[in-house]
């Protein structure tokens, strides 16, 4: 498998912002919009596009402002995701499309088919956190140290969250498939970190790499985005949502894919005790896409 950095193209805003945006696969398949998690970028590994076009789909995703070189838009909402979406399908010919948001991508995800019901034909969260404040769910139980520190400083504020950032970018922007696990430290157990080899580590690494190369400014506002009102309702989604959650999850627990699954009203959910956030990917990412086809257009 290779990373395909040669399908990325920069494309402009209507405000004039840049946009790092990557097609790739068949032209004519029918597309799958991939919003990626935080912090990565919308590279694409060739497994993955692979994938794709064995079920005549093509991969477009792109780098939300702040990663790689896709223009910084400041105190952006998640639901501000949904302009830059629709330039990007626009730019790509996309009239309707399935949706995938994986983690960070999640909420991302949820937004877009909130906002884009009629172009969305079945969407797909794969370990999406939910909300914050989510009544009935304690936020940060079962989440690795790492993450509860990141909240903690979200949820705090811009002066606190930036230390962390300055402290933890510097080694996400060289680090390596072989030492990306490292980096996770407690946000993964042996579930995930068994998953974390190979090919798909060095895709993982691959994202982190390209997200922070310019700097963590997509990482810094993609946090503040999650802990302050989201701009949509949840309950207005119409489209099929697929939850997708494993029990092994420490950067977003299980209980959030609970809380999601009975949150939104269209969920149909896929909660899995014995997966994770990253083995999950590993194994059922075929699956997940073959039951998002399942939904016709």
């Amino acid at each position: 498998m290779t990373i395909l950095h040669d399908a990325r193209r920069a494309i402009q805003t209507p405000d004039g912002r840049s946009l790092d945006v990557y097609l790739a696969g068949p032209e004519g398949g029918m597309p799958l919009l991939f919003i990626t998690g935080t912090p990565t970028a919308g590279i694409p590994s060739s497994g993955l596009v692979e994938t794709l076009a064995e079920r005549g789909m093509r991969y477009v995703s792109f780098s939300r402002p702040g990663y790689g070189s896709s223009t910084r838009r400041p105190g952006r909402s998640v639901a501000d995701v949904t302009e830059d979406a629709a330039t990007v399908l626009e730019h790509a010919g996309v009239d309707r499309f399935h949706l995938i948001g994986w983690s960070g991508g999640g909420p991302h995800a949820l937004a877009i088919s909130a906002l884009l019901p009629e172009r969305v034909i079945a969407a797909a969260t794969i370990g999406g956190i939910a909300p914050y404040p989510a009544e009935g769910l304690d936020y940060l139980a079962g989440m690795g140290k790492e993450n509860i520190e990141e909240f903690n400083a979200a949820i705090a504020g811009p002066d606190q969250l930036i230390p962390f950032k300055e402290r933890e970018t510097p080694a996400l922007r060289v680090v390596t498939g072989e030492q990306v696990a490292e980096w996770y430290r407690d946000l993964i157990d042996d579930v995930d970190r068994a998953a974390l080899s190979g090919e798909f580590a060095e895709w993982n690494a691959a994202e982190f790499r390209q997200a922070v190369s310019e700097g963590y400014w997509g990482w810094f506002d993609d946090d503040l985005a999650f802990v302050k009102p989201w701009g949509f309702d949840l309950a207005t989604i119409q489209v099929p949502v697929f939850v997708w959650q494993g029990g092994h999850d420490r950067m977003v627990p299980y209980a959030h894919g609970e809380w999601l699954a009975a949150h939104i009203p269209t969920a149909r959910p896929r909660l899995f005790p014995e997966l994770g956030h990253l083995s999950l990917v590993v194994d059922y990412l075929p699956r997940i896409i073959d039951e998002l086809q399942s939904v016709g257009p």
